[in-house]
């Protein structure tokens, strides 16, 4: 049986914060941004934080971004067990999903066709806020400070529209891409989370298809 990890008050208020932020938006909150929240009179003191919830192993802290911060699966289900509650809330009596692993998409075909399936795998369901439709391997480092790198597998749930500031998958043309969504009076902003890339605008004459939305983040040595 999981032990759980005995948190003080301050650290568990910090690990609610990075699980609603993953569950609303798909990506973890900043150190600025929990310090705002929780009243912090500078980042330093949400690092300090973050930084013992990863020696509690309830987190792990990647470095050289400022949204570096990954759930642990194993140690959530011990505390969500104790809590009472399941962080996986469409399946709560399901321990495991089957996930299909989208490749390369060809342009105008469904996104989940047969032939852009790679493989399937199969994770536990307490790593995610809400159920995944499909696994996308992310290409490239366009939302790398929203600790999103090249090679991880983006978990996404199928939708058709978004909130701004959530971080979607979206089809342009022929390519399919990951970015922050956020809509203007009369264009779409895809956002990158890399000063090195330049936002995508669409307008409304130009080839748009909203896909899903990320609801987590997995690496290959976290898969079954």
């Amino acid at each position: 049986m999981e032990e759980r990890p005995k948190l003080t008050e301050r650290q568990q208020q910090i690990l609610d914060l990075v699980q609603s932020a993953i569950a609303r938006t798909g990506a973890p909150p900043t150190r600025a941004e929990i310090a705002a929240e929780l009243g912090f009179r500078s980042p330093n003191a949400a690092e300090e934080h973050l930084q013992a919830l990863a020696r509690k192993g309830v987190i792990e802290l990647v470095g050289g971004t400022s949204r570096g911060i990954r759930l642990q699966p194993a140690m959530l289900r011990a505390l969500n067990q104790t809590r009472g509650k399941q962080f996986s809330l469409p399946l709560p009596s399901l321990s495991q999903l089957t996930l299909p692993l989208v490749g390369r998409v060809a342009a105008g075909s469904p996104i989940l066709a047969q032939e852009h399936i790679d493989q399937t795998y199969v994770v536990e369901a307490s790593m995610f806020a809400r159920k995944p439709d499909y696994l996308l391997r992310v290409r490239g480092m366009s939302m790398r400070d929203a600790g999103i790198m090249d090679g991880d597998l983006l978990a996404v749930q199928k939708a058709k529209d978004a909130k701004n500031g959530q971080i979607v998958v979206a089809r342009l043309g022929d390519d399919v891409t990951v970015k922050r969504f956020k809509r203007v009076r009369g264009h779409i902003e895809l956002l990158p989370e890399n000063p090195e890339f330049e936002p995508i605008i669409v307008t409304g004459d130009e080839p748009f298809e909203l896909e899903g939305l990320a609801v987590g983040l997995i690496r290959n040595t976290m898969l079954m």
